[in-house]
């Protein structure tokens, strides 16, 4: 087995889920999220796959935004991350770098996350879930609209089509 198989190996078996906490990463990934718990743990399985991506590739990697929220989670579970998994599993630091703005920035982490999936079909033989990884055009359709909010005190209601500012904007 090579030393890359080895790291592969050491990444997929990585359990991100600390064994004596009531409020493991997976379960607070569901409730913030509003996933299930059988979605989360999918969008876990794609966050060690772009960890593997990340490592091998031999290029700047961009993760999905469900594996982007995985990961902004991991980073606050701070001894899983520095330690089980930079230090101990990937022999290095794995830092998050989020974009500066503006249309350069916006054309790099475009061409970052196309290559990521060409990586993925080449490095995993398998095309990424959809659901997970979507195309290039889709994921950043919609960059900067993500917000986060508290579900206990807001409820979401969908914009209709015609108060959208897209819908006045685009006869332009």
């Amino acid at each position: 087995m090579t030393s890359q198989e080895q790291l592969i190996n050491r990444i997929m078996a990585f359990d991100i889920d600390e064994a004596d906490v009531q409020m493991p990463l997976t379960s607070r990934l569901a409730r913030e999220q509003t996933w299930t718990h059988a979605f989360s743990w999918r969008v876990v399985t794609e966050y060690k796959r772009f960890i593997v991506l990340a490592m091998i590739a031999g290029h700047p990697v961009t993760p999905s935004e469900q594996v982007d929220q995985v990961w902004h989670l991991h980073l606050l579970y701070t001894r899983s991350y520095w330690h089980h998994l930079c230090r101990d599993i990937l022999g290095q630091e794995l830092h998050h770098g989020p974009t500066k703005g503006g249309t350069a920035e916006g054309k790099k982490f475009f061409d970052w996350y196309r290559q990521t999936l060409e990586s993925y079909e080449r490095i995993f033989k398998d095309k990424p879930p959809l659901d997970i990884w979507p195309k290039p055009k889709d994921r950043f359709k919609n960059a900067g609209s993500w917000k986060w909010y508290n579900s206990s005190h807001f409820i979401l209601v969908r914009i209709p089509t015609f108060l959208r500012p897209s819908y006045w904007f685009r006869f332009s």
